[in-house]
């Protein structure tokens, strides 16, 4: 029980601080400085930001894995759609740990590297914010609760906004309107996801927990899953 409590836990906090992480990076991006602030000191937040965000991740496989309930091995973390335990949904939060693992080394790396291939690789942290925000409302087992729905919804916001307010900074053009046009389809992608998926009867089961877990579950009153 205490593993479950702590691998939500670890999880819900790393979204929301790699939703604020994104932020700032958006920010960043339009040379952005909070009044009274250097840009260094909101450029190491968010560096600092990244670091908690991959501790958080690490945590939360950690727990996952001792948690024991479902047969989520330790490959299954870093091998996407490995897993006999809801394996599209675990494996998005695979593609997602991988992707920050990857921006992780290369800016350990970073004066090796050509300031192209850095930044390449460094877009994947945008990349995982939806891939991670999919793999928590696909494979978590309280999706559906209000609160953290409401929370789904802000970092979502969240982002949607800052993508938006640096759009308007862009000069009009073919690329603007398509950024434009995928920052408005991602929440309406996601809204359509939540609502024929976890706030539907019988999620767990599409979802792909397999049926010894369903029985275990079936079994108990009032079970944690």
């Amino acid at each position: 029980m205490a593993f479950w409590y702590a691998t939500r836990a670890f999880g819900v906090v790393a979204l929301v601080f790699l939703t604020a992480t994104v932020v700032l990076g958006i920010a960043g991006t339009a040379r952005f400085a909070a009044h009274g602030l250097p840009r260094v000191v909101t450029a190491g937040l968010h560096r600092n930001l990244s670091l908690l965000v991959l501790a958080l991740v690490a945590l939360h496989v950690l727990t996952t894995v001792a948690d024991g309930y479902a047969p989520i091995g330790f490959a299954s973390a870093v091998v996407p759609f490995d897993s006999a335990y809801r394996p599209l949904w675990l494996g998005l939060g695979a593609v997602a740990f991988d992707m920050l693992l990857a921006v992780a080394v290369t800016s350990l790396l970073r004066d090796r590297l050509s300031c192209r291939t850095w930044r390449g690789v460094h877009w994947l942290a945008y990349a995982c914010w939806p891939v991670a925000l999919w793999h928590s409302l696909g494979t978590g087992t309280d999706s559906k609760v209000p609160w953290l729905l409401t929370l789904d919804a802000l970092c979502a916001a969240g982002v949607v906004g800052a993508v938006w307010w640096r759009l308007s900074l862009m000069a009009p053009g073919p690329g603007r309107t398509a950024a434009l046009a995928a920052s408005a389809v991602l929440p309406l992608a996601t809204g359509i996801l939540v609502y024929i998926g976890p706030l539907q009867p019988h999620w767990a089961e599409r979802a792909g927990t397999p049926p010894a877990i369903l029985h275990s579950r079936a079994s108990r009153s009032g079970g944690r899953r």
